[in-house]
């Protein structure tokens, strides 16, 4: 028997029946598929509590952390603090969570927490007890606050506005936005770029770092001050920008934030700045005007004696790696003590003794942690297998959140012998699941080199069976497969579906070296390619229960790029085709995404390498597709326009293939809001079950 059909597989086939093009879900909304005895079903995912954002109280003895939940019938994620012990014990959650927090934030004495909630009506900055039982308002501001900082010494907030920089006072800003919703003209003008971001119209506003007094009670005293007046910049950096752009020295006197002030010219180019200022005035000096890259991720160490921050060495090249700088305070006399390390890093902290800095970075497929030497630079990798993020050092206390393929975040704390966990969220969903280890394995790709990915075995294998399988082939393009567990492309959602699943980091994923991610540059649509082709092979060649005949490649962003190349250069070996906002015509692309500077992927514009750019774009090879696709996009989807995937599914018709366009309304370049993720990844499903049933 070349296939059991199990229950879930059956009733996948039975959902998938053909539909026209203008056919609406044969479900009700968020309706769920099971899974197989043991997996994963959407809806389980789609439920799961994340964890994040672990933060520590002075004294290190507590941790304050985020957990997002879902409320299904609101269809949106719920934001709610928690607090662990690190000595053990239940975590609990904090009382003040009641109609939304998040950015949990420990006052300086460790007595209460500062954190944002939109409960007033806008997003705005609350104080509570350390108990977190009782909390005031602490900001009334016309404008929603981005970001917030307690300064070291408790006197201030430094907070991220929206603002337009000829407004002299926030509530101008407001006047100006109510204006504009009150008038019957929705015509609009723009005079430079960008115009769009991410999901989002511009409407001129900046983000500015603002210094907000606190009285002794904690609460704001008086009217905020703009650290930035004047300067046409954003910090945080739009549309995703978070606080780590910006650091406050520890006696609370002086700010270093992470900036563009390149004018008409920001939106070509990737290189920011770091400036000092005084919290009590003045003009900003650039600490980093040498560096042609991007500078960012400031931070003081605890003695205040000295600033390290992560820079790029190049201008507008996408993966560079970031390295570590070390300064003076004031920014003299940096320098890279990281020079020898061919990995690039993500985040950065100081170690409480201010002896050693924590980093994390992507390093082969793995989304690790760091430790650098203050002194001599030497790192030391100190996580393995996962992905580490939010890391935090208190008081001799390291903590962080980590995942990987087998189960979502939690709450770590380093000990002398490795790490434990603090929390246990999704305990009784994960204990009900058998899910598949990833089996990792190396090829030989483009020119020969070392080449890596992943092959998961479905969930309920039995030895001597073969199985059909999904390749899932990764965005960005320089973004990379790491074990870490995913709320948007999980391959145990597939292993619990019934497929076995493959996933390699080609070349251009960073984590393997300067030179391994660089190999993507110019080379879009034959590298990758190369080893995604060579990957498939050696996926199959080593593992017999893959049914090669019964395979479907899914991609999105780039991946929906690569699915598109593939349905005209290598369309062979697929019973069925997935792109999600995936690009059909490149020079198209290039010249309408939100990115301004991205088209230095091609080396240039499209009008000075059209040869180049043909020669890689999609589109120009639909008249060789011939392999049933699905395409799905967002209208809010600026990073790939939807006419892309309109194109590409107009391609798809014309020429009489089997095809299905799923058009999301209200989501981005991502599918954000629980029960559209659940339709969106059923009709996924429904389409390679399909597709790959075994033939009667």
């Amino acid at each position: 028997m070349r296939w059991m059909i199990t229950t879930a597989a059956a009733a996948l086939m039975l959902a998938a029946a053909p539909m026209t093009a203008s056919a609406q879900l044969a479900s009700p909304s968020g309706a769920d598929v099971a899974a197989l005895p043991g997996g994963l079903s959407m809806r389980a995912l789609a439920m799961m509590d994340r964890v994040s954002d672990p933060r520590l109280s002075p004294d290190g003895r507590r941790v304050l952390y985020s957990v997002r939940s879902t409320d299904w019938d609101g269809n949106r994620g719920v934001s709610a603090l928690w607090v662990a012990d690190v000595s053990g014990g239940e975590p609990r959650k904090l009382a003040v969570s009641t109609g939304g927090a998040s950015t949990g934030r420990w006052a300086v004495d460790g007595q209460a927490i500062y954190f944002l909630s939109a409960r007033g009506g806008s997003n705005q900055v609350w104080r509570a007890d350390a108990q977190g039982n009782a909390a005031v308002q602490v900001t009334t501001y016309p404008v929603d606050v981005v970001a917030f900082k307690v300064s070291p010494d408790g006197r201030n907030l430094i907070l991220s506005l929206p603002i337009f920089i000829d407004c002299d006072t926030l509530q101008c800003t407001k006047d100006r936005i109510d204006a504009d919703n009150r008038s019957p003209s929705t015509v609009t003008g723009h005079d430079r770029m960008p115009l769009r971001q991410f999901d989002h119209w511009n409407d001129g506003r900046r983000q500015h770092l603002f210094v907000q007094a606190l009285n002794g009670s904690g609460l704001a005293d008086g009217s905020p001050r703009d650290l930035m007046a004047g300067i046409d910049a954003d910090t945080p950096s739009q549309p995703q920008g978070t606080e780590d752009e910006f650091a406050i020295s520890p006696d609370g006197r002086t700010i270093v934030y992470s900036t563009q002030t390149q004018g008409s010219d920001e939106a070509f180019t990737n290189n920011s700045d770091l400036y000092r200022v005084s919290l009590d005035g003045g003009a900003a000096t650039n600490l980093t005007s040498d560096n042609p890259g991007p500078d960012g991720s400031p931070v003081f160490s605890l003695d205040g004696r000295r600033l390290a921050w992560l820079a790029s060495g190049r201008e507008n090249v996408g993966g560079d790696q970031a390295m570590l700088v070390l300064a003076d305070a004031d920014g003299d006399n940096g320098r890279v003590v990281t020079e020898d390390l061919d990995r690039g890093f993500g985040s950065l902290t100081w170690s409480s003794d201010g002896r050693r800095l924590y980093a994390t970075g992507s390093d082969d497929g793995q989304n690790r942690l760091f430790e650098v030497d203050a002194r001599t630079g030497a790192v030391a990798r100190l996580s393995g297998r996962g992905a580490i993020s939010g890391v935090e050092s208190r008081a001799g206390v390291l903590v962080y959140a980590r995942d990987g393929f087998e189960a979502p975040a939690q709450i770590m704390i380093a000990t002398g012998d490795g790490a434990r966990a603090l929390t246990s969220h999704n305990a009784d969903a994960m204990a009900a699941l058998d899910l598949p280890e990833a089996e990792a394995f190396t090829f030989a790709g483009w020119n020969g080199g070392d080449v890596r990915g992943w092959v998961f075995k479905p969930v309920g294998y039995v030895e001597g069976q073969t199985y059909p399988a999904v390749y899932l082939i990764h965005g960005g393009p320089k973004s990379p497969w790491t074990e870490s567990w995913s709320y948007r492309w999980n391959p145990q959602i597939y292993t619990s579906a019934g497929y076995a699943v493959v996933m390699i980091n080609f070349h251009g994923s960073p984590g393997y070296g300067q030179a391994f991610t660089d190999a993507i540059n110019d080379h879009w649509g034959d590298r990758p390619l190369e080893d995604l082709q060579k990957g498939w092979a050696a996926a199959l060649a080593s593992n017999s229960f893959i049914d090669g005949d019964r395979a479907c490649a899914l991609g999105a962003s780039y991946g929906g790029y690569m699915v598109n190349l593939i349905a005209g250069k290598w369309n062979g070996p697929w019973a069925c085709l997935v792109n999600h906002a995936g690009v059909f015509d490149v020079p198209q692309l290039m010249n309408a995404m939100d990115i301004g500077n991205f088209i230095w992927e091609f080396g240039g514009p499209s009008w000075e390498r059209m040869d180049l750019y043909r020669a890689f774009s999609p589109g120009d090879f639909a008249g060789d597709w011939e392999k049933p696709m699905l395409v799905l996009h967002g209208s809010r989807d600026f990073r790939v326009p939807i006419d892309q995937g309109l194109a590409t599914f107009s391609a798809l018709q014309r020429q009489g293939i089997p095809s299905r366009f799923v058009h999301v309304p209200d989501e981005n370049h991502w599918v954000l809001k629980p029960r559209n993720w659940v339709d969106w990844q059923r009709e996924i499903l429904d389409w390679t079950a399909r597709w790959t049933a075994p033939t009667p």
